[in-house]
């Protein structure tokens, strides 16, 4: 049963309409809040087709006010000026030889792994391990690079990774329900014109089906994307 709390937030929204983004973002944060400070989450429904390797949507992008979240750093660095800028820059965990051992154990206990070039060559064996997780360090989204001390940085600052998943779905947090409605609105356009951006040009139709703004514990509103896309 829904609880008097969600019951209230339902009361706020309707479900049959789509909002401007900054009219989803006023309900959003009329709803009565939770004991604690919930995730601000987008998720869009795409129209494409997963399996085909063309047809793939993902990438990173800054968030102007951060993500609200302390994000825990492991670098995969042999020692030297790359393990070193990393430790400066706030990674909280740095190693390689080490730290491949404590993955290979199970050990996932961070929140993005970056790496650099030299160190992937032992790093890619840990695929089954990092990769079902969404941990497993990346070209495209910047957490493969010689310029550890950037992205440590880059990811701490909040800069999150989107990457649509097997039913053509993409889930991004865009910040906390603590946050002022005009940081979750300018977070979230942040997003939807990143998303927007990376239509892969094999999609035929409408890209964004639709798109949604919610917190942790309350129903969703729909967001009107029309001026973010072609049909």
């Amino acid at each position: 049963m829904p609880s008097k709390r969600y019951k209230k937030a339902l009361e706020l929204v309707d479900a049959r309409k789509a909002y401007p983004l900054k009219a989803a973002v006023d309900v959003l944060v009329k709803f009565p809040k939770a004991k604690f400070n919930e995730t601000v989450d987008l998720a869009f429904r795409l129209g494409v087709d997963p399996k085909q390797s063309d047809q793939m949507v993902r990438g990173t992008v800054p968030l102007p006010h951060g993500s609200g979240k302390v994000v825990k750093v492991l670098v995969f660095a042999k020692p030297g000026p790359a393990a070193d800028a990393a430790k400066t820059a706030g990674a909280e965990y740095v190693g390689f030889d080490d730290m491949i051992k404590k993955c290979v154990e199970g050990w996932t206990d961070f929140d993005v792994a970056v790496a650099t070039p030299e160190a992937m060559v032992e790093v890619r064996k840990l695929g089954k391990v990092l990769g079902p997780r969404g941990l497993m360090p990346n070209p495209k989204t910047g957490t493969v690079t010689d310029d550890t001390a950037k992205a440590v940085k880059e990811v701490k600052a909040g800069r999150v990774e989107f990457k649509v998943d097997k039913a053509g779905n993409i889930h991004v947090p865009v910040g906390k329900a603590a946050f002022k409605a005009v940081e979750i609105e300018e977070n979230a356009r942040a997003v939807i014109e990143a998303v927007s951006k990376a239509r892969p040009n094999t999609v035929k139709g409408l890209f964004i089906q639709s798109c949604t703004l919610s917190a942790t514990m309350s129903p969703p509103v729909r967001v009107d994307v029309k001026e973010f896309q072609a049909a």
